[in-house]
């Protein structure tokens, strides 16, 4: 019975390692993938899906992988590092994403069409502004004394929730925008399904490792 739950245990971790190290990938060769479609420079229009993928795809992911026990790069290093790495990736994401979200708006302006009347505008526009509230809510784990009620190990609870809701917020707007006219006249069917599976499992990955780290650790110590 022993050997068979450590069995058990060994695949499990197997399998994170291995859709982590799928989410690494993933996280790199969507944007990539965007930026080929896109041709950055050719139109005002064409840097808005690159700095949006760039945000949510590659930055904002690394910027939780970072936490991996499994897949992290900096796995040797101490928390203050992967604290500040993490800070940095989130920084650098809500500026791609803040450029995107005015590029497009500005493109709207400039063609007479309105603004954030779709589901992907209107998604896309909640996950920007919700990235903005994360990370200035992320300073309260820096300067933990702010809040003198509230525990540290509270504070890091919520704090990793709330991200987990603003990171699906940012896969969807993707997924969204991945309907809209101007991508899916621009990938054949099969490539479509293929991109759409690329936010879909860099947001399994994250939720089952945000899942591990605090929501099932909470419930077990109750």
């Amino acid at each position: 019975m022993a050997l068979t739950a450590e069995t058990e245990s060994r695949l499990y971790r197997s399998l994170r390692a291995a859709s982590g190290a799928a989410a690494h990938l993933v996280a790199l060769g969507f944007p990539t993938a965007v930026a080929v479609l896109a041709r950055p420079g050719s139109s005002l229009f064409s840097w808005h899906p690159l700095l949006m993928a760039l945000a949510f795809s590659l930055l904002m992911t690394e910027a939780l992988l970072v936490f991996s026990p499994e897949t992290s790069p900096l796995r040797a290093c101490s928390r203050k590092v992967k604290v500040r790495a993490h800070w940095a990736l989130q920084l650098l994401a809500l500026l791609c994403a803040l450029l995107g979200l005015g590029i497009i708006a500005y493109n709207k302006h400039l063609n007479g069409k309105a603004h954030f009347v779709t589901w992907h505008g209107l998604t896309g526009l909640l996950a920007v502004l919700y990235a903005g509230g994360q990370c200035a809510g992320g300073l309260l784990l820096l300067y933990p004394k702010l809040m003198k009620n509230w525990t540290l190990a509270k504070l890091k609870l919520y704090h990793a929730t709330s991200g987990l809701v603003g990171y699906l917020l940012g896969c969807a707007s993707l997924m969204l925008g991945m309907c809209s006219l101007w991508f899916t006249t621009s990938v054949s069917s099969v490539s479509w399904y293929l991109a759409m599976l690329c936010p879909l499992l860099t947001s399994l990955v994250i939720m089952n490792q945000v899942s591990n780290a605090y929501l099932y650790r909470k419930r077990s110590q109750h």
